[in-house]
């Protein structure tokens, strides 16, 4: 099945879910994220700032923003700058998605866990993005860890990745962690 066939069924099975559904599946998924060494053990974590129909980040950066040392991804053109989350430094920036403000930009190399946001993503890792190919230009430069973070419809069959996609090394849903390597 080829990219944009997975992406319309994933938005038909995403449909279906209730808002107490996905609040409840953004909980159980986030604790179960909480509960992993690459979680426990890192102090600059790259998060993103989610979209209406993505799992909600926004009650886990609350509950871990004075922990923990997040950062927030903005767009620049093609690519992505990493930049520290601060609540009342946001602005609506590209596709309406909220960014941080600001010129304090962070290297890559300083960020030891990327939670990454997905369209699918399957038992191996790979992923199915928007389709601008934002986060593989990202992820191509980090040594980081990188989680994907779904819900359980989101999973796919076997994903065909294209040359220049980078597969994340765990996916969690509210239903169980996949270990992709």
């Amino acid at each position: 099945m080829n990219k944009e066939s997975i992406r319309t069924r994933v938005k038909a099975r995403k449909s279906l879910l209730s808002p107490a559904d996905r609040a409840s599946a953004a909980e159980r998924l986030f604790r179960m994220l909480e509960q992993t060494a690459a979680f426990m053990m890192a102090d600059h974590i790259l998060m993103y700032h989610s979209l209406p129909d993505e799992v909600s980040t926004r009650e886990f950066l609350d509950r871990w923003h004075s922990r923990k040392r997040f950062y927030l991804p903005r767009v620049n053109g093609v690519n992505l700058e990493i930049l520290p989350y601060d609540k009342s430094r946001l602005h609506l920036g590209a596709f309406n998605i909220e960014e941080p403000d600001g010129t304090d930009t962070a290297d890559i190399n300083d960020i030891e866990l990327i939670i990454v946001p997905g369209v699918a993503f399957d038992s191996r890792g790979n992923r199915i993005g928007r389709g601008k190919g934002f986060y593989d230009r990202l992820l191509k430069d980090t040594r980081a860890t990188t989680i994907g973070v779904a819900f359980e419809c989101q999973m796919a069959d076997d994903i065909e990745p294209s040359e220049h996609d980078v597969p994340v090394r765990l996916v969690i849903t509210e239903e169980r962690i996949y270990n992709c390597r």
